[in-house]
């Protein structure tokens, strides 16, 4: 399908939130570094952002497989932070310090494009998350940043983690929408595949730096997306929002 003809037939846009929209490993480096400021350790905090963002599909991986019931993604940041504390031997952590810097996921920061993008694109289409984080993380990151969320979708709503088929059409089927009136714009090609597969349509938005020197996918589009854009104003512009 055509990017004009996508354009006319989409109702709704969801988001993939961390990497395409907020800077997940910026953040957490910055939280951590003023974490380890106020408690008086050193440690190689980008090095534990990039630990911590690890162990992010293995948890959701026992989920997705049946091994434990669905729990909310603040849960399982929880339980790979303290995994983390015993890495990196940091203890004597009172509960109120080890929560704060659990919800520093609550508290990233978009990307520099993607307000002006966002704001563009809602004045045409719903804008929505499909996003892995739970409903009171997306609130909270909303409202700290200013995301202009219609409605917050994904892995609380539906049970369901991505790339389960459920989580895309679950989260199309709470807007009353089949999935080809939804877009999915991720910066993960995984993602979007997971995505079209369930029938929705799909944007790339690059983002190369997503992991700093460690990326090693997700460079390019490496499909015929509907659409390919390199930032969220690029899109918006692709899908004629002023």
């Amino acid at each position: 399908m055509s990017g004009k003809n996508a354009a006319d037939q989409i109702k709704a846009l969801l988001f993939d939130v961390f990497g395409t929209v907020v800077d997940w490993r910026g953040g957490i480096f910055r939280e951590a570094t003023a974490f380890g400021a106020r408690n008086g350790i050193d440690r190689d905090w980008q090095a534990f952002a990039d630990d911590w963002r690890g162990l992010y599909q293995p948890a959701m991986e026992q989920v997705r497989a049946g091994n434990r019931g669905f729990v909310r993604l603040d849960v399982l940041h929880r339980e790979n932070l303290d995994q983390l504390f015993r890495k990196y031997e940091i203890a004597g952590i009172s509960e109120e310090e080890a929560d704060h810097l659990n919800r520093a996921w609550h508290r990233l920061r978009p990307w520099e494009d993607v307000l002006p993008g966002l704001n563009r694109l809602r004045r045409r289409y719903i804008l929505g998350t499909l996003s892995n984080g739970n409903i009171a993380l997306m609130v909270n990151m909303a409202r700290n940043s200013g995301l202009p969320w219609d409605a917050v979708l994904g892995a609380e709503v539906t049970r369901s983690y991505k790339p389960m088929p459920e989580t895309y059409l679950g989260s199309c089927e709470a807007l009353g929408l089949r999935p080809d009136q939804c877009m999915l714009v991720a910066a993960h090609n995984g993602d979007l595949q997971a995505a079209r597969d369930c029938g929705m349509l799909t944007a790339y938005v690059n983002r190369p730096y997503e992991y700093g020197p460690h990326q090693k996918v997700d460079f390019e589009a490496t499909s015929d997306w509907e659409f390919i854009a390199e930032d969220m104003v690029e899109l918006a512009e692709q899908m004629d929002c002023p």
